[in-house]
């Protein structure tokens, strides 16, 4: 697959929801990529992939990685095309929330490899009383956030991670999921008390 390009005429705006023409013709390029025309495939990579890597950028904050994941989705795109179903989203929105899990599970898997770095460090030199328990708060308070996260539906969780971690507006985090702004600000709204209340803050 060749690097990122930009965006191709007539692709989606990247202030609001491709227009319906747009997105019919996203679906219908996603539709024949799943009876495996490679054209169709590109013309549906050249047509998304700008949206696709900022995204990606926007998550992981590094050029290279984002590249990386961005090549990572499409790959998974070509490979689950078949999956789509239109009755459920559009095509884009599909797209975009493949390209945020890989882009998330990079991040994820980062912190990870420094949680294991970290941890080698700790074991081979030695660590005073409180380090050890600055350590052992951190760990009870990312169980504990961790925890309150698992407590949310899957809704409000992807409003949530598209908003703070992600960094998207309400609007964009509506554009992306297919939503009216209300409806994606109630969900945050309501993600955030429910964590709050989860997590006990304020009690």
């Amino acid at each position: 697959m060749d690097p990122i390009r930009p965006v191709g005429e007539g692709a989606p705006s990247p202030e609001g929801a491709p227009p319906g023409g747009v997105a019919a013709e996203l679906a219908d390029l996603l539709r024949r990529s799943s009876r495996g025309d490679q054209a169709a495939f590109a013309a549906l990579y050249d047509a998304t992939s700008r949206r696709a890597y900022g995204l990606a950028v926007r998550v992981v904050r590094d050029p290279a990685q984002a590249e990386e994941v961005t090549q990572e989705a499409y790959l998974e795109v070509w490979r689950t095309a078949t999956r789509f179903d239109p009755a459920r989203g559009g095509a884009l929105s599909w797209l975009l929330t493949i390209v945020h899990r890989k882009a998330v599970d990079r991040v994820r898997s980062a912190e990870a490899a420094s949680r294991r770095d970290q941890a080698y460090q700790h074991r081979n030199q030695p660590v005073d009383h409180d380090a050890t328990a600055e350590a052992a708060e951190a760990s009870l308070e990312a169980h504990r956030v961790r925890g309150a996260l698992a407590q949310l539906t899957e809704v409000q969780r992807e409003a949530l991670e598209l908003a703070y971690f992600g960094g998207y507006t309400h609007t964009e985090v509506a554009t992306m999921l297919d939503l009216p702004v209300g409806t994606a600000k109630t969900r945050i709204r309501d993600g955030l008390i429910r964590l709050r209340d989860a997590m006990g803050v304020g009690r």
